[in-house]
C-alpha cells in the first residue's frame, strides 16, 4: 500500500476543507505526511481555523486506509497532485482538487485538444442530434471528449465520439463505481473500457445535488474549451460556462431557435461573448494551430448530422469498397479512425423493430426496408423535410436501427 498516497487520501478527505484551502495548507506545509504530522501549536502558527484545526488533529487512518483498499480491490487508481499522471491542465487551477480517482485509462493531457460538451438533460430530438454530432466530429478531428455522463446531451456526446472508437473522459458527482442515472450503465461500462471515468469522489459517495457544481468545475478544468449544446435559462450546464470562464477556458455556444426555451441559455452565452459553433468542426478549428499535427480537419471523414457524410470545406471523397467487399475498413484521423461501414452488398438481415419509434421514423425505416438508399432518394421517398430526416437518422443510428454506408447510403441495421 502506497503510504504517500494514504496521506493524500487522509487529507481531501478532511471536513470543511475546500480545494483552495488545501492547496494553501500545501504551501504552508509541503506534504500532506508533513500536515498529517503538525500539531496544534503548528496549525495555529500557520493561521488555520479552529474547525479546521479540529478536522485536522483527527490523525485516524483508517478511512483512508480503507478507501485505499477498496481502490486497489475495483482497479480504481488514485491521482494526486503530485502524480506525474495527474492533468496537467487541471493541476495549474486554483481550486483544483487533491485526489482524482481514475476507472479506466486516462488519455495523455496536453497532447491533443480536450473539449467539454455540456447541455440539457431533458435534451429534445435536435439537441440529442446536435450533441451525438459533436462528440464525433471532435472525435474524428484528434479531440477528446469530456462529459458529466448526465442523460440527454452528455450521453449523446459521449456515444457520438465512442462511436469513432475514440476515448471519452466522464467526470461524475459520485464514485466511479456508482451508475448515475442508472439507464447510463452500458454507457459506464463503455467509457471506463474506451477512455475513463473520473471523480474526486471516494468509491462508493452516492451522487447529490451538492456534488454537480463541483464535478461542473473539473470538467472546465480539465478542457481547452467548453461547447455548450442546448441549454435552458438555469441549466447547470451554464455553471460550467461561468467556470470556464474563470478558468480561461474558450466557451462555445450553439445557437438555437428564437423563443426556444432549451436555446436561451446558449443564445444568451453568444450575446455574452461565446464563441459561435454549429458543429464539432467549427470548435475543432480553433485548436487546429494550437495543436500543430494533433487536429485533422482537412481529408478527415466527419459526419454531417450524423449521417457519415464530410461536409463544407471539409468534404472528404468517399472510400469505395473493394469488389470483394470488405467487411469493414477504418480511415486514420490524427491518431484514431473513423470507422467505415460494411459495403452495402454484405448487408445482414434487419432486427426487430422496438415499438417506441415516432412516426417519422417509422416512415423512414418503412423506406429502406427493401434496401440500402441515397440520402436524397430517402428524403423524396418519405416526403419529410431534408432537416428532419437528418436528425431522425442521427437518432435511429444511435439506437442501432440504421447505419450509413459509404456514399450516403442508409440500410437497416442488423441484429
Amino acid at each position: 500500500m502506497n503510504e504517500q498516497v494514504l496521506y493524500w487520501i487522509w487529507l481531501s478527505t478532511r471536513p470543511r476543507l475546500g480545494a483552495k484551502g488545501l492547496r494553501g495548507l500545501l504551501e504552508s506545509f509541503g506534504q500532506p505526511d508533513a500536515l498529517f504530522a503538525a500539531d496544534v501549536a503548528a496549525l495555529e502558527r500557520a493561521g488555520v481555523a479552529p474547525t479546521l484545526c479540529k478536522a485536522l488533529l483527527d490523525k485516524n487512518l483508517g478511512p483512508a486506509r480503507s478507501i485505499l483498499q477498496a481502490c486497489e480491490q475495483l482497479g480504481i487508481t488514485v491521482l494526486t497532485l503530485a502524480s506525474e499522471a495527474y492533468p496537467a491542465a487541471m493541476r495549474q487551477t486554483a481550486d483544483a482538487p487533491a485526489v482524482l480517482y481514475c476507472r479506466g485509462s486516462l488519455p495523455g493531457s496536453g497532447m491533443q485538444p480536450w473539449i467539454g460538451l455540456v447541455g440539457a438533460r431533458q435534451a429534445d430530438e435536435r439537441g440529442l442530434a446536435l450533441a451525438w454530432r459533436f462528440g464525433a466530429e471532435i472525435a474524428a478531428c484528434g479531440g477528446v471528449v469530456v462529459t458529466g455522463m448526465a442523460k440527454g446531451v452528455d450521453a449523446a456526446a459521449a456515444r457520438g465520439a465512442l462511436e469513432q472508437s475514440c476515448p471519452v473522459v466522464g467526470v461524475l458527482g459520485g464514485g466511479v463505481d456508482v451508475v448515475y442515472p442508472r439507464e447510463n450503465a452500458a454507457l459506464f461500462q463503455q467509457v471506463a473500457a474506451h477512455g475513463c471515468l473520473l471523480s474526486e469522489y471516494p468509491p462508493g459517495t452516492t451522487p447529490n445535488a451538492r456534488h454537480f457544481p463541483a464535478r461542473n468545475r473539473i470538467i472546465s478544468a480539465l478542457s481547452d474549451g467548453i461547447a455548450v449544446i442546448q441549454a435552458a435559462e438555469s441549466s447547470g450546464a451554464l455553471i460550467t460556462a461561468r467556470w470556464a470562464t474563470e478558468q480561461g477556458r474558450d466557451v462555445f455556444s450553439v445557437p438555437g431557435p428564437a423563443g426556444d426555451a432549451l436555446s436561451r441559455g446558449c443564445n444568451q452565452l453568444l450575446r455574452d461573448g461565446a464563441i459561435l459553433a454549429e458543429s464539432g468542426l467549427d470548435v475543432m478549428r480553433e485548436y487546429l494551430y494550437r495543436y500543430p499535427g494533433a487536429v485533422k480537419l482537412q481529408g478527415s471523414r466527419i459526419m454531417d448530422q450524423g449521417s457519415g457524410a464530410c461536409s463544407g470545406a471539409h468534404r472528404c471523397a468517399t472510400e469505395q469498397a473493394s469488389p470483394q467487399g470488405a467487411e469493414r475498413k477504418d480511415t486514420a484521423v490524427g491518431a484514431h479512425s473513423v470507422r467505415q461501414p460494411a459495403a452495402a452488398s454484405l448487408a445482414p438481415a434487419a432486427r426487430p423493430l422496438p415499438t417506441d419509434l415516432t412516426p417519422e421514423q417509422t416512415a423512414i425505416v418503412a423506406a429502406l426496408q427493401d434496401g440500402p438508399m441515397q440520402l436524397d432518394a430517402l428524403i423524396d421517398k418519405t416526403g419529410l423535410p431534408a432537416a428532419r430526416v437528418l436528425s431522425q437518422l442521427t437518432l435511429l443510428q444511435i439506437k442501432k436501427i440504421l447505419r450509413q454506408l459509404p456514399g450516403k447510403l442508409y440500410e437497416r441495421s442488423g441484429g
